[in-house]
């Protein structure tokens, strides 16, 4: 039975007190924590920049889970790993050299994913699976936190399991959208190994409990 992670999503915290929410998952058991960078192009919403990542990293320990969500990541990406990502996610729809790109990442000491939006097929990841530390699936159409899980997208984390398991057993599989503690279970026995969770955890009224309750799922 797998050890299921968990990244708190800030972009449903309360950021007139990011570093006091940012201690209370920390202390209610994250593993990491999951940070979306919107550019208002790629998604139509904005969220952060690099001078939020870097204040970030200041006060915790967790593992930085940086997922880009930006047209031309590529020019990006340093700027992101110096302010203190430990994972960076690029979208395959946003980044024309993915190779070149995960190569970027991962000279630079960083862990390297791929994230694909709820229509994106997974075979596209065939050639380039075996470089990743990572792949993230989105249940939600990016954007917007709140939205409602996809369920459609539970096939596609089925497939990317079975091409896990055939070329990269390593790699971990994330997801992220609409997760709560009442889908949770159907999304880890897909394949899941890390669930981004945002208002499921912000929103609740212990972390602690939230946390504990999507780390109990069973892929059994």
């Amino acid at each position: 039975m797998k050890r299921i992670k968990i990244a708190p999503s800030l972009l449903a915290c309360d950021f007139s007190k990011l570093a006091d929410e940012i201690e209370a998952v920390e202390k209610a058991g994250a593993d990491m924590l999951h940070i979306d960078v919107m550019d208002g192009r790629f998604v139509p919403n904005i969220t952060i920049g690099q001078p939020v990542v870097s204040a970030i990293r200041k006060v915790t320990r967790l593992p930085l889970d940086v997922h880009l969500m930006i047209t031309e990541p590529m020019e990006h990406i340093k700027s992101f790993i110096d302010a203190g990502a430990d994972i960076v996610s690029i979208h395959l729809e946003a980044c024309n050299h993915l190779h070149k790109a995960t190569a970027m990442i991962k000279d630079a000491g960083k862990k390297a994913g791929i994230s694909l939006n709820p229509a994106t097929p997974v075979v596209m990841l065939k050639d380039i699976i075996e470089e990743l530390y990572l792949v993230l699936i989105m249940t939600v159409n990016p954007g917007f936190g709140g939205q409602k899980f996809i369920s459609s997208t539970l096939k596609k984390i089925k497939e990317l399991d079975g091409l896990k398991r055939e070329l990269n057993p390593a790699l971990m599989i994330e997801v992220d959208g609409g997760i709560n503690v009442q889908n949770s279970a159907s999304v880890v026995k897909a394949g899941a190994d890390i669930i981004v969770a945002g208002t499921a955890i912000f929103g609740s009224k212990s972390y602690k409990g939230a946390i504990e309750k999507l780390k109990s799922v069973r892929d059994e």
